[in-house]
Parts: structure tokens; C-alpha cells; sequence
């Protein structure tokens, strides 16, 4: 196996932590103090290690569970990919590591690469199947760490207790072959930012987020984006006070069938774009617990719903709302729609919001303010019969009929 070299002056790094552990005194120290020793020489270099690399590390860190909690091991299978090739595909999946919100300190690469395998301290061998890691004390954002680890199967968080991590945007997005994703021992009281967090995890259909704690955080943009083979998310510990922007949360979550998000508070929630559009299979939503008088966009709300049937927004305040363009557009199933409550007067976006709602038989928009708004194509490819059954003032009728 290839020792690594420390390229600074203070030489091969497995020497020192040798002479460490070997030392007449060691079992007389700490081994919180031994370990702190370590990391800090690790961290001149990379703030990641390959702990299979040094028997020595894996032992003391054996040493010291009591001490452990500062730390974080996490175990990763990865697909073997020696033999993949694609041209028009990067070929290889990688693990970001950084110190500070979007700045990447370290990369370490699974390919067949003979120049990253050399850089990784892999033997020329070596079919990366499964690996252990230990994540430095000091990194504080997980930006972006298994971003587009498309090859990877399955992630162990062994002893994870990261109370200092704040950013978990992008965490697991692009990792399309993870199909189970055991979240519970997470600790996240501190993070303010989960967007995108698992966007196009497309084979995941299983993940337990009970012990997630999100009081601070303000963005859940696109979390759950293009999670195509989930059909439930608990979703009952998360507190939402402080977010500001839900857009896309759950875009392109196309097996969904249930989603009870009635313990969300949206008091603070200025963007709900998209949230729950291309949602396929729901059937029923009920939001009537949603404050909405924040919200300036809705646009794309709920298109290409098809299967929704039943939905409950008659708590909405739509006072500040702006944007409501394909709010409804495709929800080819629903059948009837009270928007009595919904206040326009700001709207200036109504283009195609109906479009597309062919089974759409009654409508009831009777404070509907149109006379900022474009309404192209508002009722464009809905039924005949949903004509003759809208309710509201008929002069703004006569507006909406005359432009579509």
C-alpha cells in the first residue's frame, strides 16, 4: 500500500502519527488531545482522509470513542466504474469537502484515472467499492459534499454528531444510485440552508429524516427536487418558521401519492414557485394551514398536477402575491376550484393559469381583480363546460373571454 506524503516541510505524515501512537505516553493521554494532534497535522494538507490508508489512525480512533463526538465517520459504497466510458459523461464521482460556504478545500475522485488514483493514494488496482472517511472537526459547510456521486450506492453515517455544520445546500444532489438514505443521527440545529439538498437523488425512495432539527433554516428551495421514486416524506418534525423561499421543494416528485405538510409555518415565506409542480401521482393536498401573506409567487404552483383531485387552499392571502402564470395549468383532474378568498389587485402575471385544466367544471373567482394583469391564454384547452360556470364580476369576464 502507497504511504502519502505530507508536501510540506514537516515531511511523510504517517511517520509522525507513528512516532505519536508509538510513544511511551500514550496510553497516559488523552485521547481527544492525541486525536486533535493528528487532525491538525492531516488538515496542513486536505481536511479529508482515506482512513484505510493508515491502520494507525483507525485504531486510536477505535481508542478514543468516549472522545469521539467531535468527529464524523461516514462509510461509502461506491459502484465499481473501472470499465464505464462514456464520451459525452464525465466518468468520474467525487466527494467535495470545504471549510468555509463555497469554497472547496479538498476533492477526492472515484474513477479509473490512473492520475487521480495516484493523487488519492489508490493502488493502480484498486476498484473502489467501498471506502471510510473521517471528516475534519473544523469543516463547517457541507456544500455540495456528494454532489453528482452518481455512482454511489449507499452512505453510513457510523458516529455523526456535527453541531458546527450550517450549509447542507446540495449535499446529496445528483447522487442518482442512492436509493436509501438513513438521516436520523444528523444533528442540525445550527444549519441555515438546505437547498437543493437532495435534487435528482432520482432512485431514492426511502429516507428518514425524523431527528432533522431546521428551526434556523431559511431556504428549503428545490430540496426534494426530481426525487422521482419517492412516494411518502415524513416531514412531521420540521419547523419552517424562519423560511423565506420554498420554490421547487417538491418539483418533479412524481410518485409522491401523500404529503402532509400541515405542521409548516409559512409565516415567513416570500417564493412558492413551483412547489409542487409535475407532483404526478397526489392526489390530495390540503394547505389550509398555510399563511401566505408573504408570498409574492405562485406561479407554477401546482402545474401538471394530474391526479389531483381535491385541494384545499382556503386560507390563502394572495395580497402580495405578483405572479400567479400556469398556477393551475394541467391539473387535469381537478374538477372544481373555490378561489373566492384569493385578493388580485397586485397580480400582474395570469398568463395560461387555468390552461390545460380540462376537467375543470367549476370556478369560482369572484374577487378576482384582473386590471393589471396579462391574462393570455388563461383558459386556453379547458372544457366548454367550465364556460358557463364561472363565478365573478362580469366585467372582468368580459376581460378574460375577450383577450383568450
Amino acid at each position: 500500500m502507497n504511504s502519502f506524503k505530507d508536501k510540506s516541510k514537516n515531511g511523510n505524515v504517517n511517520e509522525k502519527i507513528n512516532q505519536i501512537i508509538s510513544s511511551p505516553n500514550f496510553e497516559n493521554i488523552k485521547s481527544k488531545y492525541i486525536v486533535g494532534i493528528i487532525f491538525n497535522i492531516l488538515s496542513r494538507r486536505r481536511s479529508l482522509e482515506i482512513i484505510r490508508h493508515n491502520k494507525n489512525i483507525q485504531k486510536l480512533l477505535d481508542i478514543s470513542k468516549k472522545d469521539y463526538e467531535e468527529y464524523s465517520q461516514i462509510e461509502i459504497e461506491v459502484k465499481p466504474i473501472n470499465n464505464y466510458y462514456n464520451e459525452n459523461e464525465d466518468k468520474f464521482t467525487f466527494i467535495n469537502i470545504s471549510n468555509k460556504e463555497d469554497e472547496y478545500l479538498y476533492h477526492i475522485y472515484f474513477d479509473n484515472s490512473e492520475t487521480e488514483i495516484k493523487r488519492n493514494y489508490l493502488t493502480k488496482e484498486d476498484r473502489v467499492i467501498k471506502i471510510k472517511i473521517v471528516i475534519d472537526y473544523q469543516v463547517k459547510s457541507f456544500y455540495g459534499l456528494f454532489r453528482n456521486c452518481k455512482y454511489v450506492e449507499s452512505i453510513d453515517f457510523k458516529r455523526f454528531n456535527r453541531e458546527n455544520i450550517n450549509n447542507m445546500s446540495y449535499m446529496f444532489s445528483g447522487c442518482e444510485s442512492l436509493k436509501v438514505l438513513n438521516l436520523s443521527n444528523f444533528k442540525t440545529n445550527n444549519v441555515t440552508n438546505m437547498n437543493s439538498m437532495f435534487w435528482d437523488c432520482s432512485s431514492l425512495n426511502e429516507i428518514n429524516l425524523s431527528k432533522f432539527i431546521t428551526d434556523k433554516v431559511t431556504s428549503i428551495r428545490g430540496i426534494f427536487e426530481n426525487c422521482g421514486d419517492l412516494k411518502r416524506i415524513d416531514l412531521s418534525t420540521f419547523k419552517t418558521n424562519n423560511v423565506v423561499d420554498m420554490s421547487n421543494a417538491f418539483l418533479g416528485c412524481t410518485s409522491l401519492t401523500e404529503l402532509n405538510l400541515s405542521n409548516f409555518n409559512t409565516d415567513n415565506v416570500t417564493d412558492m414557485m413551483s412547489m409542487f409542480k409535475y407532483c404526478l401521482s397526489i392526489k390530495e393536498l390540503n394547505l389550509s394551514s398555510f399563511n401566505t401573506n408573504k408570498v409574492t409567487n405562485m406561479k407554477y404552483m401546482f402545474s401538471e398536477c394530474e391526479s389531483l383531485k381535491d385541494l384545499n387552499i382556503s386560507n390563502f392571502n394572495t395580497n402580495n402575491v405578483i405572479n400567479m402564470g400556469s398556477m393551475f395549468s394541467f391539473c387535469t383532474s381537478l374538477f372544481k376550484l373555490n378561489l373566492s378568498n384569493f385578493k388580485t389587485d397586485n397580480v400582474i402575471n395570469m398568463n395560461e393559469m387555468f390552461k390545460g385544466s380540462s376537467s375543470l367544471k367549476e370556478l369560482d373567482i369572484s374577487n378576482f381583480n384582473v386590471d393589471k394583469a396579462s391574462v393570455e391564454e388563461i383558459f386556453s384547452c379547458t372544457s366548454k363546460e367550465l364556460d358557463n360556470n364561472i363565478k365573478g364580476n362580469k366585467k372582468m369576464l368580459e376581460k378574460l373571454f375577450q383577450d383568450f
